[in-house]
């Protein structure tokens, strides 16, 4: 169950959350719960699976979040999902894009509670792994603690597995996407509340939270903690969360670390034809504000690029750091 594993969490982020960055993060974190991006309903049913949903074994324990608000649709797709071997199936309600509200999935969903909740039970019928939400406090002019409320009553009630929020409204007129993650406040005692309501089901909280200090209080209430931006632009935090929160025994994982345990993984994805650029630039946060950060990322950014370019150029973007700083990283 997602008891489990749900701790602590990497949110689902389009563009961001590929194959190639959830292997790079497991590198870091045994534990964490994965996410893969955003995938619709239609591109599972009718699309290329392997593409959209092929994942390596060691990317466990491994969600995959869908976009949809037909029943019949996202239990198919949840079908699909489980075959393929993943061990959760989330519902998107958070996404204010105009693209995902024009197909009546993500955050306006939040006006049809009842309608998510269809989505729940017809794929908790169809599936034997989890069954998630997540969704946001609100949208527009809701007010938030009677649109939370009713859905999680609403998904709760049909069996969800667990809800995540994220803690702000979504404004579906006159903000973007990007806005939307910033410009509405957060309201993570609006979480708690909830929280508060539902003592014996998982509550998730996600939006704005930055470090691990800053967010392990939050444990002593909700179940779960979900990390988005921060998790991928200084991907290093994620070295710590074995230990800090899973009481794992053992140490720390340092970014020279990932990096040296991520070498095969990318060495086996270059000889399938993988642009190495396509995996290195999910490491360009790794030394974030570490001597020699700006070389890595400068380094990766230029020749990574480059027609054929194999694990040399990782090789020479570590050489490029401080080494009195990279000693210091590997004995942490």
């Amino acid at each position: 169950m997602i008891e489990k594993y749900g701790i602590f969490s990497i949110a689902p982020m389009m563009d961001w959350t590929d194959r190639h960055c959830r292997a790079f993060h497991r590198h870091l974190t045994r534990h964490a719960l994965l996410y893969t991006e955003m995938v619709t309903t239609g591109a599972v049913i009718h699309g290329d699976r392997e593409h959209l949903l092929g994942f390596s074994d060691l990317e466990h324990p491994l969600a995959c979040q869908l976009g949809g608000s037909d029943p019949a649709e996202m239990a198919e797709a949840a079908r699909i999902v489980a075959d393929f071997g993943y061990d959760e199936v989330n519902i998107n309600v958070g996404c204010p894009s105009d693209r995902v509200q024009s197909g009546r999935f993500g955050a306006c969903l939040m006006h049809e509670p009842e309608l998510v909740a269809a989505c729940v039970a017809a794929m908790k019928t169809a599936v034997d792994i989890a069954v998630t939400v997540k969704c946001r406090i609100g949208v527009d002019d809701q007010d938030p603690e009677e649109a939370l409320d009713r859905m999680a009553d609403a998904v709760f009630d049909a069996g969800a597995d667990a809800l995540w929020v994220h803690a702000r409204k979504a404004w579906l007129q006159g903000l973007s996407p990007k806005q939307n993650r910033d410009v509405p406040p957060l309201d993570y005692e609006r979480v708690l509340r909830l929280k508060a309501r539902f003592p014996d089901r998982f509550i998730g909280l996600n939006g704005g939270l930055q470090s691990l200090d800053q967010a392990a209080p939050f444990l002593e209430t909700v179940d779960g903690l979900m990390f988005g931006r921060a998790a991928y632009h200084t991907p290093r935090i994620l070295g710590e969360v074995d230990r800090r929160l899973y009481d794992s025994n053992l140490p720390d994982v340092s970014p020279l670390d990932a990096v040296r345990a991520h070498m095969a993984y990318m060495e086996d994805q270059l000889g399938r034809g993988v642009k190495l650029s396509h995996m290195t630039r999910h490491m360009l946060g790794l030394f974030h504000c570490r001597p020699g950060a700006r070389s890595w990322r400068r380094i990766l950014t230029v020749e990574a690029i480059r027609p054929g370019a194999g694990l040399e150029v990782v090789e020479k973007a570590l050489a490029a750091m401080n080494p009195a700083e990279l000693g210091a990283e590997a004995a942490e």
